[in-house]
């Protein structure tokens, strides 16, 4: 893999990460207001990104 494929990769990996993070803060927020709708959804597509990120991590290593 050249290393400029490599550097985009790594830089999306740590985008993705970031806003993997800001979804389950929200999601820990959404609970302390007792907004349970907007904070299963928050934790359902923080999940669906998490797995992108796990299989992005795997093409990079």
């Amino acid at each position: 893999m050249k290393s400029e494929t490599r550097n985009a990769l790594l830089k999306a990996y740590a985008q993705l990460h970031q806003i993997i993070e800001e979804l389950y803060e929200a999601h820990d927020k959404a609970i302390e207001n007792n907004d349970f709708d907007d904070a299963s959804l928050l934790a359902s597509r923080a999940d669906r990104l998490y797995e992108c990120d796990s299989f992005l991590s795997k093409s990079i290593t």
